[in-house]
């Protein structure tokens, strides 16, 4: 009869541990879940302004599109000052001026453009990070109170199994004082 009283102990503390492990396990889940929803965020379509306004910004903040400016414009008062008898572009480069003037205006907003929707992202991510630290933190509070019940349950699984213990002693103490 005492070790069945044993074994049913044991068995109530197999249950228990059951009950947090599945408990663990839902929230891990959850965790995944929203792993998940987090990578929806991620623009994974943008918009074709979208698109070319990150293409420009990307090119035109480059030491590639320098280079290329350099280039142009030097080949361009070559070929005006040394190439051509009769230039389409005289001495003061007003046409060049032009140009140019006409391609930073066109160029600063759209690199604005590609730089407030990152900063959005980056805006958004920030608030991702946070509700993630957030069910962290939740997350460690709830296993600290599971391992409390756990370790609580614990002891007094012990303790109920020390006081069958001490009875069983007991009992054997007398049948030995008997004899």
């Amino acid at each position: 009869m005492d070790s069945e009283k044993l074994e049913e102990l044991l068995d109530s503390e197999n249950d228990q541990l059951q009950k947090l492990n599945n408990i663990v396990l839902k929230a891990i889940e959850e965790e995944k879940l929203i792993s998940r929803k987090l990578l929806e965020f991620e623009d994974a379509n943008p918009s074709f302004s979208s698109k070319i306004a990150d293409k420009v910004a990307s090119f035109g903040g480059s030491w590639s599109f320098i280079i290329f400016f350099l280039f142009f414009m030097l080949v361009w008062i070559a070929v005006n000052l040394y190439l051509l008898q009769k230039p389409f572009d005289r001495y003061p480069f007003i046409l060049l001026n032009l140009l140019l003037s006409t391609i930073a205006a066109l160029q600063a907003p759209v690199i604005m453009m590609s730089q407030n929707r990152k900063e959005e992202k980056d805006r958004q991510r920030a608030v991702n990070d946070y509700l993630v630290n957030l069910k962290a933190e939740v997350e460690i509070r709830n296993m600290h109170e599971k391992l409390d019940l756990l370790i609580a349950e614990q002891m007094k699984t012990l303790f109920e199994i020390q006081k069958e213990q001490m009875s069983i002693m007991a009992e054997i103490k007398r049948i030995i004082e008997k004899k």
